[in-house]
This record gives structure tokens, sequence and C-alpha cells, in this order.
């Protein structure tokens, strides 16, 4: 090899490599926007206040993805605060479900599966996230809400319980250990303990441009497994969407990292070759 063809061996090797390589890592970014004063749904842990009670919305990724943070709009009562988060994610039934039982409910199609995937389960108690909050408005109204009115089949219509007026909070959640997701669709569930009273998660209007989405849905552990339809089933006004928001960045694929390691063997051989022709011949 000449020493011209081999000065350009690296170069060129790096340059196969670099391609090979990723870019900085996508960002994944979902919100279904603001409240939008409509509705606020019970979703608490179970505690000596009462049962645990959840509200859960969707979303959907497209590729698999690492989730680091995440908010969420909730309406608590005047000079309460937050002491505890727990953030689940649900497949879309019939994931993790048992499809022979019975529902106690007029349907499961497009809800929340049975249970939550264990392995996305992250909890302030148990220190795998962090979270904070921040009042938005010291005074905000919701035209109705769903607290106690979860009721099985026939009796699930209730039209809610009316309206709410209390303090308007953002939830800001980091997840210490994040949530890594494959592609799919997916509910996201969080709940939060007040010093007292209950968190009324807020509804918004919901992504403009969210292709498939679903509705909201709610149950209580006297419901569980099964789920309602926040706006079909009980208030008969929706369907409704809730205030969260979710971020993180998309999970390379093995065949990228494959290609970038492939790259990187070139290189080093590359050198190698290199090194050998340059050195001069012993005595």
């Amino acid at each position: 090899m000449s020493m011209t063809h081999a000065r350009f061996t690296i170069p060129l090797s790096l340059l196969g490599c670099l391609c090979a390589m990723p870019a900085a890592a996508d960002a994944f970014s979902f919100s279904t926007g603001k409240p939008d004063g409509r509705i606020g749904t019970l979703s608490r842990p179970a505690s000596a206040g009462g049962i645990q009670t959840e509200t859960a919305d969707d979303f959907i990724l497209g590729h698999a993805t690492s989730i680091t943070k995440a908010t969420f709009y909730g309406l608590i009562p005047t000079g309460s605060s937050v002491s505890q988060v727990e953030i689940e994610f649900y497949h879309v039934f019939p994931g993790d479900s048992n499809t022979v039982r019975t529902p106690n409910v007029p349907t499961r199609k497009n809800s929340p599966g049975d249970v939550e995937i264990g392995s996305a389960t992250r909890d302030s108690a148990a220190g795998n996230l962090t979270f904070g909050s921040s009042l938005v408005s010291s005074s905000f109204n919701v035209l109705n809400t769903v607290v106690n009115g979860i009721n099985p089949f026939p009796d699930q219509f209730t039209g809610g319980e009316g309206l709410a007026t209390g303090e308007e909070v953002l939830i800001n959640v980091d997840f210490t250990t994040p949530v890594d997701l494959p592609a799919d669709h997916y509910f996201f569930r969080p709940e939060a303990l007040l010093s007292s009273g209950n968190f009324l998660f807020l509804s918004a209007a919901g992504p403009s441009l969210f292709t498939g989405d679903l509705q909201s849905w709610t149950r209580n552990d006297n419901l569980a497994p099964d789920w309602l339809r926040i706006g079909t089933d009980i208030t008969q006004q929706g369907p409704f969407d809730a205030a969260f928001s979710l971020t993180g960045t998309v999970i390379p694929e093995p065949s990228t990292w494959a290609m970038m390691l492939l790259g990187f063997a070139g290189l080093g051989f590359a050198a190698y070759r290199h090194a050998r022709k340059a050195r001069p011949a012993s005595a």
C-alpha cells in the first residue's frame, strides 16, 4: 500500500464509523395540553382517607423509548399539599388481562389492562422518582367531578358529582430510574396523596394530531380489575382526555449499535495496518 493510500485509510474509515453511529438520541415528547375545566377525577393511592382510585389516559410510542420525565395537572383543596406520587403504565386491553371472565362494566374495549406493567411502576415512596408541585391557579373551577360514583354495570351512569373549586397544581416528575418501553399503545396512570383531601386529575382538550386517541378511564378497588369510561359510561358528557405530558429519548435499534461497532472495528483495523506499514524495517 502506498503512503498516500495509507494516509486516506484512517479518515475514510472514520467517516464510515461516524456514518454508522447514531446521531444524538432522538427526543420523545407527548402532551395532551393544559386543563380545560370540564372535569376532575379522583386519582389517589389507598390511604386512611379512602380506597385506591385510579384515572388513566393513553399515549402511543412509535419506537422503543426511555421515558425520563412526566407532568400532570390536578385540582387540590386550598391549603393542601402533595406528599406522595406514584406512576403506573398499562397495556391496552386485552394485554395483561383475564379475557375469560365476564366484566362488570359495559365494555373493556380500548381500556387499560387488568394489571399494570410491573417493571414500569415508579413511586416517590420507593425512591425511583422525584417530584415537585407548583401552583398554577389559586382558584380553578371544574364543571364536574368523579370521586365516589364508580359503580359496576348496570349502575355505572351517575352523571358525575358536580362542580368543584380549588387550587390548580402542576406536578413535575423525574424518573430516577427511567421507564423503558417498546413501541406500543399504553395508558399513563398517576396518583397523588395529599396532606388533606383528594387529588383530582384534570381533563384536557387532548392532542389535536394524536391518531388513535383513546379516552380517559377510571376505577377504584371495588371495581377492579374492570375500568369505566369517564365520559361515556359515568357522565355521558365525554369522551375526556387527561392533562399530562411525557418526555424522554428514543432507544436506538440493535442494528444501529451493530453498525456502530462494525465502524469502530474497521477504524481499529485500518489504524493497525497503517502502523505496520509505517514501522521501519529492522536492521
